[in-house]
Parts: C-alpha cells; structure tokens; sequence
C-alpha cells in the first residue's frame, strides 16, 4: 500500500456489525510512502494506523 498525504483510507468492517471508518491522511512517515500513517478520522480523532487487508486508500483530487 502507498498513499500521500491528502489521500482518503477507507476502512471497511471485518465482522458483522462493524462499521466502516473513513479519514484523511495528514502524515506519511515513509518516503516510500508505506504505512504507517497519520490519519485524522471522521470524528476528529487523529492517529497512527498500520492498514490491514480491509483497507484501501482514494487518492485525493487535488494530484
């Protein structure tokens, strides 16, 4: 996986009931740009995050 920063990650649920997550990526701490990644998440939380195979990153419009 590689991703700039701008870019969506988009987490879907593993098991039923599980809801789908959605954040920004404000930091990319690679330059290769592999995980991990800061992300800033709907509700305003920010983070480290090392995606699994459930997640998939939406390159921003702006490149």
């Amino acid at each position: 996986m590689h991703a700039n920063v701008g870019d969506r990650l988009i987490v879907e649920g593993a098991h039923v009931g599980d809801v789908r997550r959605e954040g920004v990526i404000t930091e990319v701490h690679h330059d290769d740009h592999t995980p991990p990644y800061t992300v800033r998440w709907e509700d305003g939380h920010e983070g480290l995050v090392v995606p699994g195979p459930d997640a998939r990153v939406l390159p921003s419009r702006a490149r």
